[in-house]
C-alpha cells in the first residue's frame, strides 16, 4: 500500500509540475527584465490561490522551480504568502493558510498554524530621522531560521532565530533570538519552560 502510494503521489507532483509549467516558464522570461523579489511576490500571490490539496501541490511545483529550496514534500496552505525568493522550506514542513512568509530559512518537520508571520528580521523599516517620511529611510532584510521540528501557533509574529524542538504559542511576538527546546509564549515573547529539562527531569524520575 505504501509503494502505491508513493507512486500516486509522484504522479499528482509530475502533473502538478505540467500544469504550472506555463507559469515557471513565464516567471523565468520575466526575471532579467523585473526586480527579483517583487517578480516573485507577484507571482506567489497568483498561486496562492489555489485551493485545496491539489492547490499544495501547484505551490510547491512552482516553488520547486522559482524559490532557493523547496522540498516535495511539504503542505502550503491556501492563502500563504511569499515575500523572498531566497527562502528556503526543507522535508516535512506543514504551513497552514493565511501565512505570510518573509525571508527566511525553514528547517525540516516544522508546524506552522493559520496567520503566522514570519518576517525578515526586525529591522526592515528604519525610522531615526522625524523628518523623512519612513517608507524612504530604507532598511535592512535579514534571513531567519525556524529550527527543526518547531511548531508554531496560530497567528504568531516571529522576527528572530528559533531554535530546533521550539513551542512558539498561538499569538506570541518573537522579537529576539530564542534557544532550542524552548515553549515561547506572550507579547514580547518569554521562554516559560524547556522542553529539554522537562525531559531528562521525567527521565530521572
Amino acid at each position: 500500500m505504501t509503494g502505491i502510494t508513493e507512486i500516486a503521489k509522484k504522479t499528482i507532483r509530475i502533473g502538478a509540475l505540467i500544469v504550472v509549467s506555463p507559469l515557471v516558464v513565464l516567471y523565468w522570461l520575466l526575471r532579467p527584465v523585473s526586480r527579483e523579489d517583487s517578480l516573485f511576490a507577484g507571482f506567489s500571490q497568483t498561486v496562492s490561490l489555489f485551493p485545496g490539496l491539489l492547490g499544495s501541490y501547484l505551490r510547491i511545483a512552482f516553488y520547486r522551480c522559482a524559490m532557493s529550496h523547496c522540498a516535495n514534500d511539504s503542505y502550503i496552505g491556501f492563502g500563504t504568502l511569499f515575500s523572498h525568493r531566497d527562502t528556503e522550506l526543507h522535508s516535512g514542513i506543514y504551513i497552514g493558510p493565511q501565512c505570510n512568509i518573509g525571508l527566511s530559512t525553514i528547517q525540516r518537520n516544522c508546524l506552522l498554524g493559520s496567520g503566522v508571520h514570519l518576517l525578515s528580521g526586525k529591522n526592515q523599516h528604519r525610522f531615526d530621522d522625524p523628518d523623512t517620511p519612513i517608507r524612504l529611510q530604507g532598511g535592512e532584510f535579514t534571513k531567519i531560521s525556524l529550527g527543526e521540528n518547531t511548531w508554531v501557533g496560530n497567528g504568531a509574529i516571529i522576527m528572530a532565530n528559533v531554535g530546533r524542538d521550539c513551542i512558539i504559542g498561538a499569538g506570541t511576538v518573537v522579537t529576539n533570538d530564542i534557544p532550542p527546546g524552548s515553549i515561547v509564549a506572550g507579547n514580547p515573547g518569554k521562554v516559560v519552560r524547556s522542553r529539554y529539562a522537562e525531559s531528562k527531569q521525567g527521565a530521572t524520575t
